[in-house]
């Protein structure tokens, strides 16, 4: 059906798109529950319509029992109490089947939102790309489309079935005033009362569930960057120091929980206790009404029905405060993910001509169309940035911000905090769009990148770096991920990787399994893939970011070869310090402090360059005849 799964939008520009359903309003936790209620439509209306249709004969039974008792019972009259009986066995039947529909409605509604909410985190991440974890922690987007999005599901569930509880309790009290005025108005008081002596702990217990929240992200983070890292850190023997901060945090986390779960049953006692006062006042002031002959037996019944009835709604109430400030926290930590703008403008449809001179103007750097061009410096930062700034990828500026407002505060309250941490969260939006927004220093000919769509840079200039992953699936989903290349063109990329090996090992050969991010394969394995798979998309011009450094020599050399043949007529640019490599480049820049110092071939570069020679050869001083070898 349409509502499942329920339509998104990977939107651009949240301004652009205000006016769509499909676009979440993020300007605040409680405008992005109210999203997700108006974004169900129907779907939440039929859950309050059935909700109440199931709580609406629990609330009449005491009703009509207590008719039985005073119209059939009492005066002997049998037809009366078989027609009472009749009408309690119809109230009964639909209330069952109400209840069997109710709860597969909402079950719906729950995953709705559930799935809706990983969608909208999905094409967030995509529309973003390599954006969004500048600005976000990757624990935070983790536990934003993980469990974030059950506390939204769980939230609907709750209130569709509070409203039909609170419907039904208004009928109560109808019932209840029309029978005794003074036990209705006890009843009428009972959920002011509850929201008045309840909302001083809302507030402790919100922070103390935020804090909960954060350092369960952090956590998730953590855990991501250590399984991401783990063959690294057992080649250093980091897996102690790393298992030990994981620890500490995983303990951080537990007190958090501790305090939260504190505040938690003290709400949940007040509910408790506050019930059960209210059960012992109604009983009370009913067996007054009887002894005074003000109330009838089957009317004492009807209220002591509903003494037992109505503790569910309030329990039903705690437990909507309870979920509601659950999902306040999850709502601000989700508004603060899918509210990141994209930095990029719109810009008008805009060409880029390939086989004109690729220029970046910072460093100095012409890149000759049809060349291959190896770029060298002593600083792989410098390199990579080089790379970046070709592709249009903005700079990362250190860590991702802190979402963590609690532990920002440093005395200050955390309302504060969370204000002065979106104020810098705005600031880094800032500045990204300022710089996405000014002329890149990239030129393609007279074409600065920033004039033209960044989906036509993308379709022109693919950089693959050594942070690529390898994703779960088949060989041929590795290679060819988008279903663009016929059988020949994916083992023409794979062959000139040479990843072959990986072809033959795997059972089932282009239809073999890789698991995620590669595991099984060696480091050396996983870089030809992703090779393989940049080679596959035979890009117009295509930036490779140290495409060989966890390979052997030997490999090394036949991809050198290959990656020439491959790849003629078309423009690559390698961020390379190796020989085997550069001894087959058309050309060779070497930077210094980023700058372009010299430019030539290789063996021109190992004659007269001394700088040049420490870097590629450590120093080494080669003869002639080995620097023609």
């Amino acid at each position: 059906m349409r509502d499942f799964p329920p339509p998104v939008t990977a939107w651009t520009d949240r301004s652009a798109g205000a006016g769509d359903p499909s676009v979440p309003d993020t300007r605040s936790a409680g405008r992005l529950l109210w999203w997700f209620v108006r974004h169900q439509g129907w779907l939440f209306v039929a859950c309050i319509a059935l909700s109440l249709t199931w709580v609406m004969p629990s609330a009449l039974a005491p009703w009509v029992l207590g008719k039985a008792v005073d119209e059939g019972i009492v005066p002997g009259d049998s037809g009366r109490l078989t027609f009472w009986v009749t009408v309690l066995l119809l109230v009964t039947v639909i209330g069952a089947s109400s209840g069997v529909l109710y709860h597969t409605t909402a079950v719906r509604s729950w995953l709705v939102a559930l799935y809706g909410t990983i969608s909208l985190v999905t094409h967030k991440s995509a529309s973003l790309g390599h954006i969004l974890p500048r600005r976000v922690p990757t624990g935070e987007v983790l536990s934003v489309s993980g469990s974030d999005s059950n506390q939204f599901g769980g939230f609907l569930e709750v209130t569709s079935r509070a409203i039909g509880e609170l419907v039904a309790l208004v009928v109560i009290a109808v019932i209840v005033l029309r029978i005794n005025t003074e036990l209705g108005i006890v009843i009428l008081l009972v959920a002011p009362v509850l929201v008045i002596t309840s909302m001083p702990l809302l507030r402790p217990m919100g922070n103390a569930q935020t804090r909960e929240r954060t350092r369960d992200s952090e956590l998730t983070g953590r855990a991501t960057d250590i399984v991401a890292g783990l063959r690294i850190l057992r080649g250093i023997g980091g897996e102690q120091t790393f298992g030990t901060n994981y620890a500490t945090q995983s303990q951080r986390v537990r007190d958090a929980g501790v305090r939260a779960g504190g505040w938690q049953a003290l709400v949940e006692a007040l509910g408790v206790l506050l019930s059960g006062m209210f059960v012992v006042v109604l009983m009370w002031l009913g067996i007054r009404e009887v002894q005074a002959g003000r109330l009838l037996i089957g009317e004492l019944i009807t209220f002591l029905g509903y003494a037992l009835f109505l503790l569910q709604p309030i329990r039903t109430f705690f437990f909507l405060v309870q979920k509601a400030t659950r999902s306040f926290v999850s709502a601000r930590k989700t508004a603060s993910v899918l509210g990141q703008d994209v930095p990029w403008p719109q810009q008008p449809a805009h060409g880029l001509e390939p086989r004109l001179d690729l220029v970046d103007d910072w460093s100095g750097l012409v890149v000759r169309p049809g060349e291959l061009t190896v770029v060298v410096s002593a600083d792989p930062d410098v390199s990579a940035a080089l790379a970046d700034r070709l592709g249009r990828y903005l700079p990362r500026e250190g860590d991702p911000l802190s979402m963590d407002a609690d532990e920002e505060a440093k005395g200050r309250s955390a309302a504060r905090a969370r204000a002065a941490a979106e104020k810098a969260r705005q600031a880094l939006q800032e500045r990204d769009r300022e710089s996405a927004r000014r002329l890149w220093g990239v030129r393609l000919g007279d074409v600065d990148l920033a004039e033209v769509p960044l989906d036509e840079v993308r379709r022109t200039i693919l950089v693959s770096d050594t942070g690529a992953f390898v994703f779960a699936g088949t060989l041929q989903d590795a290679i060819d991920p988008h279903g663009r290349c016929t059988r020949q063109e994916a083992e023409a990329a794979l062959l000139a990787a040479a990843a072959e090996d990986v072809y033959d090992a795997l059972p089932g050969g282009w239809q073999g399994r890789l698991d995620e991010r590669g595991r099984g394969l060696s480091g050396g394995q996983r870089q030809r893939l992703v090779l393989a798979r940049a080679l596959a998309v035979d890009p117009d011009i295509l930036v490779l970011v140290e495409p060989t450094s966890a390979v052997d020599a030997h490999t090394e050399s036949r991809i050198a070869e290959r990656l020439r043949a491959h790849r003629r007529e078309k423009t690559t640019v390698i961020m390379s310090v190796s020989p085997l490599l550069l001894h087959h480049a058309d050309q060779v820049a070497f930077l210094v402090d980023g700058q372009v110092s010299d430019h030539g071939s290789h063996d021109d570069l190992v004659r007269r360059s001394d700088a040049y020679r420490s870097v590629v050869l450590r120093g080494e001083v080669l003869s002639g005849d080995e620097v023609t070898a």
